[in-house]
């Protein structure tokens, strides 16, 4: 049996294993790392022998540091992607290219739907009744979404939402606020199952998971890379952040927005933003707009959210899909139940 993980940022591992009695028998790791002295592949690869077939990344990468002496240079991956790549072969992990992904274009809705249909796609997503799923967001009204963890009275000016007549959903993943009027932002969210993170941490899960995007933007012309924890960044900072939610069902979210044209009077109005925030979005001063995807692209938001499409079905197999009723009901009673009430919203003060 053979797995692959591509590090982000690094090299490619392979590992090529047998299994007899429930436990490696024959482990062969190659790549285009780089390893000093040569020698400790076959360590590597003898350390791995009589592990069990079970044994976890954690495990795996503890079995192959304690058979390394501190002369041994690493580069461009690690034990753990090893592991990583030990349970790929195996079956318990899965990556890239051993799932075919629906990919639903941006359809306009209310953004709470949005909010409510995260939990519905995940939820089928893990229990295998949907492929993984890309899937971007459209909304025709103003809405500010807050992290789960976010504290409402602290990120909220409820005297400036009223005037401006912005309301306030909590999502189900932690991070920060999002500001979102029509065709202001791009956002898109991505479920998949929990064997595509098996073994990453937190971490290295939302570089895995950006990688596509980092490309896609390279393609209109962005330079960008990942900034940890959950950032991407260009050249000229910041223009993205991301956030996660690993469901307990087996099934990981992962969303970004990124600013495409972003009123930063209103912002400031509605949240309470600090100075090394608004730096951090790209602005000194209120008196100016926070647009970095639009003034770095010279795109509608329409072309870029098609090319990001493009991007993503050049890289992968892809099927074109769309809501079902099921989905939107169901997600519509999320919304009555859970992600419209004041309760759910203000469960953080």
């Amino acid at each position: 049996m053979r797995g692959e993980y591509k590090v982000p940022g690094g090299k490619l591992v392979a590992v090529d294993v047998e299994v007899a009695g429930g436990r490696l028998s024959k482990v062969s790791v190659s790549g285009d790392f780089f390893l000093e002295p040569d020698e400790a592949l076959e360590d590597i690869d003898a350390a791995l022998v009589g592990m069990p077939e079970d044994a976890s990344v954690d495990q795996l990468a503890s079995a192959i540091t304690g058979a390394l002496d501190d002369s041994v240079s690493l580069i461009g991956f690690s034990p753990a992607a090893v592991g990583v790549a030990v349970r790929r072969a195996l079956g318990r992990a899965t990556g890239w290219a051993d799932h075919t992904f629906d990919v639903i274009s941006a359809r306009a809705m209310a953004p709470v739907m949005h909010v409510a249909l995260d939990e519905v796609i995940a939820q089928e997503v893990a229990r295998g009744d949907r492929p993984p799923t890309l899937r971007f967001w459209d909304w025709d009204s103003p809405l500010v979404v807050i992290g789960s963890f976010q504290s409402y009275r602290n990120e909220i000016d409820a005297d400036g939402a009223a005037r401006h007549d912005i309301g306030v959903v909590r999502r189900v993943s932690g991070g920060g606020a999002m500001f979102m009027e029509p065709g202001n932002c791009i956002t898109y969210s991505l479920v998949v199952p929990s064997s595509m993170v098996e073994g990453l941490s937190f971490e290295r899960s939302y570089a895995f998971l950006d990688e596509w995007v980092i490309a896609a933007l390279a393609e209109v012309g962005v330079n960008a890379r990942y900034v940890p924890l959950n950032d991407i960044a260009s050249d000229k900072g910041k223009i993205a952040g991301a956030a996660q939610k690993r469901f307990a069902s087996g099934a990981v979210l992962h969303h970004v927005t990124m600013a495409y044209d972003i009123d930063a009077d209103k912002m400031l109005e509605v949240l309470r933003i600090g100075r090394e925030k608004m730096s951090d979005k790209g602005t000194k001063s209120a008196n100016k707009r926070v647009d970095p995807m639009r003034s770095q692209t010279g795109l509608s938001r329409e072309a870029i959210m098609s090319s990001f499409l493009d991007t993503f079905r050049g890289m992968y197999a892809t099927h074109d899909s769309a809501y079902t009723e099921a989905e939107l009901t169901e997600a519509a009673r999320l919304v009555e139940e859970k992600f419209g009430t004041p309760e759910w919203t203000h469960r953080v003060p």
